[in-house]
């Protein structure tokens, strides 16, 4: 009896019928409720770079103790004209009608008296906003405002623009608009067209393409409703993130399944039979490698940034969606199309894959490591340690607010003209939490740092809303006494320099310094320190992180291979890989005049790489062991080679053109992240797995699977 009839006999008609059927199905509609979520998920997303801070923070204990002194949900914009020459009446007229208009938008809670520059050809006001909703969210206010201006200023040479913290705010939401839409779409494409290229089938790229859009459905889902439960807190970034990685993630494992259900088809008649055979071949690796990756997603919860906790999780689920839709959606799809779902190429029995497998691109590249062993491996990495030399060029201590949002910002631009004609931190001062008995030592402390304009402490008595210190008797505002909350007061100082610049990100670490030798209760916050404390924070991450992840993977590698030096060579040329991309990355971002980075960008891509580039590795090397206990050492690590060749390199492909796509989205972060990220997976799939590791493996022989069975010989 053959193995078919033996296989199917054991396993009745109906049964062989209604589970794929059942699994298309439940997945369809776990399809139709998670895609019109989509449009909804950008509800729970927060981008307030505040309230991704550790409660620990300096920042995060100012900004709560606000609301008692400032009100509740209240964000400043800060309105700027200037002039081509000094403002005279009829401008300062028209710029206090305008005032009296905004003041009377829903959603304005107040604004502040018209401010003349020193050199008479500027003006500004500050106009706060409700950010509790119940008047519409700040960017639409934002929306409101910018028109109100934009017509105020019609037909005049006043040049004008809608800037501070809720301005930046509007234009980072306006440049995640495209989440939802373009970059999915683009990611979308750019995959149908590489598979179609890959399998030249009309089919079988949709059916890949289903299981992977299914899987992010259930995945937004997922995530959505922990989010609206508060179990999970969501940016702008995370959640591209998410849509890249599902994406890229989920076209993976349906590439390494299908090339198992391909050959599978090319050695017997029988769906069935070809279903059960891909299923044992894929499970292990693409379990194990999709569990290798939220193994080192996961250990971004050990991050002190909310942002950088919450992507773990998010992540981790994408991943394990990805994981199950190319484990039950695909086989069940490719079960029920069978050869169809190849045509015009529909594999057969026919021709023995031995012979196949001496032709074409991948058996060439078996014989050059075969050959060449050790110049390959000696070149590859010589290669790969040239372009990890550019890592010296990495600017990864931050990167100012206004330059978050890649292409036109008005909020940029309206810094730059208040800059231009104000004090930088106008209208963003820096906050400080004093102990009202400490009022007098610490203004004059803050009085006394270079780069402190001025200073005035929180008074609701003024009608300006706060009093100069030192007090001048003259002052009409003279006897308004400091508004004091739980025995603190808020000190309020003025910057010479922009809030989000490196320079005042340096008077304000003076500012710490200075006011802390007056008491050690005083805090610091606003937002220079804001961006001070993030990325503090996420330099301790990457030290703390990066090596915890090397631990947790190395593990599973010695675990998965039974071999330590097998693991040890796949994480080392991961982490080399990583290396390279960064140093290239680094540079080609230097050529483009963005050289600043963020420094969680490093620790991310550090994440995904090593993490997807161990992917392909154990694509590789769980073929190359099992190919080795059959053929023996040398032919096993070459024949792996040749059969994976193909579908692994598809697959880094495949990511490296869906995380390119974040490149659509104008954030600098998802920018940078896209193309470091995008290079290190196509370096991964063509020089590290292609020549690189084979190459290693030949040359340490049976010794790369010390202390398995496999280094001595056995089979």
């Amino acid at each position: 009896m053959s193995s078919r009839n033996r296989t199917e006999r054991r396993v009745p008609t109906w049964l062989r019928v209604l589970l794929p059927a059942f699994l298309i199905l439940g997945w369809l509609a776990a399809a139709g409720i998670g895609g019109p979520t989509f449009g909804r998920l950008s509800s729970v997303v927060s981008n307030d770079q505040a309230s991704f801070l550790p409660a620990s923070a300096e920042s995060t204990t100012v900004q709560e103790a606000l609301p008692g002194f400032l009100g509740d949900d209240e964000v400043p914009a800060i309105v700027i004209a200037v002039g081509e020459d000094a403002l005279d009446a009829e401008a300062l007229e028209r710029l206090e009608g305008l005032r009296e208009r905004l003041a009377e938008l829903d959603g304005v809670v107040e604004t502040s008296p018209l401010i003349p520059s020193e050199d008479g050809r500027a003006a500004q006001l500050v106009a706060l906003m409700d950010s509790s909703g119940s008047a519409g969210e700040v960017p639409d206010i934002v929306e409101a405002l910018r028109a109100e201006v934009a017509d105020a200023v019609g037909g005049t040479d006043l040049q004008a623009a809608v800037t501070g913290p809720a301005g930046f705010s509007a234009d980072i939401v306006e440049a995640f608009g495209g989440i939802d839409g373009v970059l999915l779409l683009v990611a979308l494409a750019a995959v149908l067209l590489i598979l179609v290229i890959v399998y030249r089938s009309p089919l079988l790229p949709v059916l890949v393409l289903l299981t992977s859009v299914s899987a992010l459905c259930l995945a937004i889902l997922v995530v959505f409703e922990l989010a609206k439960a508060g179990v999970l807190t969501l940016s702008g970034q995370t959640q591209g993130i998410l849509f890249i990685l599902v994406v890229g993630a989920a076209t993976d494992y349906a590439l390494l399944y299908t090339a198992r259900f391909r050959e599978a088809l090319g050695e017997v008649d029988s769906r069935w039979a070809a279903t059960v055979r891909a299923l044992r071949g894929s499970f292990e690796p693409i379990i194990a490698s999709g569990g290798t990756v939220i193994a080192g997603l996961l250990c971004l919860l050990l991050s002190d940034l909310v942002s950088n906790q919450q992507l773990g999780p998010v992540a981790a689920i994408g991943i394990a969606t990805s994981i199950l839709a190319g484990l039950t959606l695909l086989p069940a799809l490719l079960l029920a199309f069978g050869r169809a779902a190849f045509w015009p190429f529909a594999p057969t029995p026919a021709r023995p894959r031995r012979q196949q497998e001496g032709k074409g691109l991948w058996a060439g590249v078996a014989r050059l490591v075969d050959r060449r062993t050790r110049a390959v491996w000696l070149a590859t990495a010589l290669v790969l340690g040239a372009g990890a030399v550019g890592v010296a060029q990495l600017q990864a201590e931050g990167v100012p607010s206004s330059e978050l949002v890649v292409g036109e910002s008005q909020a940029r631009d309206g810094q730059a003209l208040l800059s231009a004609h104000f004090p930088g931190g106008a209208g963003t001062p820096t906050q400080v939490l004093a102990p009202e008995a400490e009022l007098e030592d610490v203004a004059d402390a803050l009085a006394g740092v270079e780069g402190v304009e001025s200073v005035a402490a929180v008074s609701e008595e003024s009608p300006a809303g706060t009093v100069p210190l030192p007090v001048d008797p003259a002052s009409p505002f003279a006897d308004a006494a400091p508004t004091v909350v739980d025995g603190r007061v808020l000190v309020q100082a003025t910057l010479s320099d922009a809030p989000d610049s490196d320079e005042a990100q340096a008077v304000v670490r003076e500012v710490r310094e200075a006011v802390r030798a007056v008491s050690a209760d005083v805090a610091v916050g606003g937002t220079t320190a804001t961006a001070i404390d993030t990325d503090d924070a996420s330099e301790r991450d990457r030290a703390l992180i990066i090596p915890i992840v090397l631990l947790v993977i190395s593990i599973i590698l010695t675990l998965l291979l039974r071999s330590i030096v097998a693991a040890l060579v796949l994480l080392a040329t991961t982490v080399l890989s990583y290396g390279t991309a960064l140093g290239v990355g680094a540079v080609i971002l230097g050529w483009l005049g963005i050289a600043a980075m963020d420094p969680a960008v490093p620790l991310f891509a550090f994440v995904f790489l090593v993490a997807l580039g161990v992917d392909y590795n154990i694509f590789l090397m769980t073929r190359v062991r099992e190919e080795v206990a059959r053929s023996g050492h040398r032919e096993g690590v070459l024949r792996g080679l040749r059969v994976t060749g193909g579908v692994i390199t598809s697959a880094g492909v495949v990511l490296a053109a869906t995380f390119a796509a974040l490149g659509v989205i104008p954030v600098l972060f998802l920018l940078q992240l896209a193309i470091i990220v995008a290079l290190g997976v196509l370096i991964d799939t063509t020089l590290v797995r292609s020549l690189l590791v084979p190459a290693l493996a030949l040359e340490l022989g049976r010794a790369t699977w010390w202390p398995s069975a496999l280094a001595r010989g056995a089979r």
